[in-house]
Parts: structure tokens; C-alpha cells; sequence
């Protein structure tokens, strides 16, 4: 693990700021799963970012815990609209980032952000840092106040 050089990188560490660093990892951290084993953490600690396309065309990310799958029927009642996943094409125009490196924050067009309220018990989180191999620890509170996002129950149970 060492601070992440590339420009993708570079790009979150400078909507972090200071008091954060953005790491890489000569393995993927693609997957919430890959995250985890290279970090050394629990899989409910990868804050995972995934993309959807509202009804009228705005990106809506979800912020969700490794170890949860997205309830859409629970953002589409938050949201007001239907949604669908997001295209690879769709994700790198709305965020600039490619799918398994996308950031919850420093995004290239304003996303509506949802934050899955089951991260909040862990002291530690783990994000993508702009590239499928590096990653930034971060607490929720940081996190939710960051990125902007609404705290909700989105996990599909």
C-alpha cells in the first residue's frame, strides 16, 4: 500500500483534502471483496459505490456496505422516480470515473447520493479512490457530511 500518483487519484485526494490520503494497492480493489482482502478489513467496511440512472436521465449513486445488496425498490420511493443500473458509458460521464473505481465523492456532474445506514457502526470505512486498485479510509459522519448524501435504509433485507 502506498499514496496513490495517478490522476484519477489524485482527483479524489483533492475533493478529500488533507486530512485523508488515497492509497493503491498492486492488487484490484475492483470488487468490495478485493477491497477488503487487500485492505485487511471486514467486507462491511467497504463503503461501495454504485451507480443507477433515474427516470429522467440524473445519476443517482448509492453509497452501500459490502456486504449489502441495493434495495432499488427502496431508492425508487426515496428517489420519487423509477430507476435502472447505470451503463458503463453513463457511469464514467456522470462521475468521470470507471465502474470499480468510483469515488463517493469528487464526481464530474452532481449525483443524487443515498448512504446505506448500516455503515454508521463501523468506525472505519473504506471508499474507492478513482481507480479499480486504490482506496481512502474515511469514518460515516465524514462521509455523510462529504458527500452530501441522505442517510437511508437501503439495504435489500
Amino acid at each position: 500500500m502506498r499514496p496513490s500518483a495517478h490522476p484519477q487519484a489524485l482527483r479524489v485526494q483533492a475533493a478529500l483534502g488533507d486530512g485523508f490520503t488515497v492509497v493503491e494497492f498492486d492488487e484490484s480493489t475492483h470488487t468490495a471483496q478485493e477491497a477488503a482482502d487487500a485492505i485487511g478489513c471486514q467486507l462491511a467496511q467497504i463503503a461501495k459505490s454504485i451507480l443507477f440512472r433515474s427516470a429522467g436521465g440524473r445519476p443517482v449513486l448509492v453509497i452501500a456496505s459490502g456486504t449489502n445488496r441495493v434495495d432499488e425498490k427502496k431508492v425508487k420511493a426515496l428517489l420519487g422516480e423509477k430507476i435502472e443500473r447505470a451503463s458503463p458509458d453513463f457511469v464514467k460521464e456522470a462521475t468521470g470515473f470507471e465502474v470499480g473505481g468510483v469515488p463517493p465523492l469528487g464526481h464530474a456532474n452532481p449525483c443524487v447520493i443515498y448512504l446505506d445506514d448500516d455503515l454508521k457502526v463501523y468506525p472505519t470505512l473504506w471508499a474507492a479512490g478513482g481507480t479499480p486498485n486504490a482506496v481512502f479510509e474515511i469514518g460515516f459522519a465524514q462521509l455523510a457530511k462529504m458527500s452530501g448524501a441522505v442517510v437511508a435504509d437501503i439495504a435489500k433485507r
